[in-house]
């Protein structure tokens, strides 16, 4: 039985306010050792994962910006992938719309209900809203396939949604920004997608594991076997409406880090 694990990483393997993952050190190395691909599947950017892997020493496939592109390195596991495109050093399945389209958008409607995307914000300003260091919040902005953004009035962001659908996009609430993206995607898309390949090309059963903390990892967390929410950094939960839900604890790593640690007890002693 093959065990994958997908995961959020703001507010939930990477803690809310400071960003680290210290806590969540003893199921990463223990994920490590037992060669279980840990799938991040993230509203970041390729650039943005590309360097918190190096970090993590791992080199896996990756989802980014709420499924809007699924990347995996160049002769993964000897797996043919189905409708991708090859671009050194990935082979890469797009879902997502290009992001000149999606900034086509924003500048049309944007005066109108207040919108302030990543192409509008400077660096510095990224890093006041994210506690992102300079370096970290230049990546956030080489975006491919998603517009994070605040807007002034609340209250507009369900007209926003119904001009969005219009032109193929939609509006997702994630944990700091609401991001513009394509109607063809999401995180739960995606994580189908990747099931698929490691299903064909692996020719065994699997059990599926996913981690979140708001709203967008909702379609994520809808698409594994063992969904885990992660509570906000103050403790509260997003209401989900899913009938297995796991609850972690805590907040951040440390719930990360729990949460693994005893569904891998779970699943070994059942001689997963």
């Amino acid at each position: 039985m093959k065990i994958i694990i997908f995961t959020d990483l703001d507010g939930t393997l990477l803690n809310h306010n400071d960003h680290s993952f210290e806590d969540a050190r003893p199921s990463l190395e223990r994920i490590k050792r037992k060669d279980i691909p840990l799938i991040i599947t993230t509203s970041k950017t390729r650039k943005e994962v590309e360097n918190l892997q190096k970090i993590l020493e791992i080199k896996e496939p990756f989802i980014v910006e709420n499924g809007g592109g699924i990347f995996f390195p160049g002769g993964y596991q000897g797996f043919k992938i189905k409708n991708s495109l090859h671009r050194p050093p990935y082979t890469i399945v797009e879902l997502g719309k290009p992001y000149a389209e999606i900034r086509r958008f924003i500048k049309i409607v944007g005066k109108q209900f207040g919108i302030r995307g990543f192409g509008d914000l400077t660096s510095q300003e990224i890093m006041e809203f994210t506690g992102l260091s300079v370096e970290d919040a230049k990546m956030a902005k080489e975006r491919e396939f998603t517009e994070p953004f605040i807007l002034e009035r609340e209250s507009g962001l369900e007209v926003l949604n119904d001009l969005a659908l219009r032109e193929g996009m939609k509006v997702v609430r994630g944990g700091r920004f609401s991001h513009l993206l394509s109607v063809h995607q999401d995180k739960g898309k995606a994580v189908e997608i990747v099931k698929d390949i490691f299903r064909e090309n692996c020719g065994e059963e699997m059990v599926t594991i996913g981690l979140g903390d708001s709203e967008n990892d909702l379609p994520m967390l809808k698409n594994v076997d063992i969904p885990v929410l992660i509570p906000n950094y103050d403790g509260g939960y997003e209401e989900l409406d899913l009938r297995n839900l796991i609850k972690s604890k805590y907040p951040g790593s440390k719930g990360w880090n729990e949460s693994v640690k005893e569904i891998l007890n779970d699943l070994e002693r059942a001689d997963y």
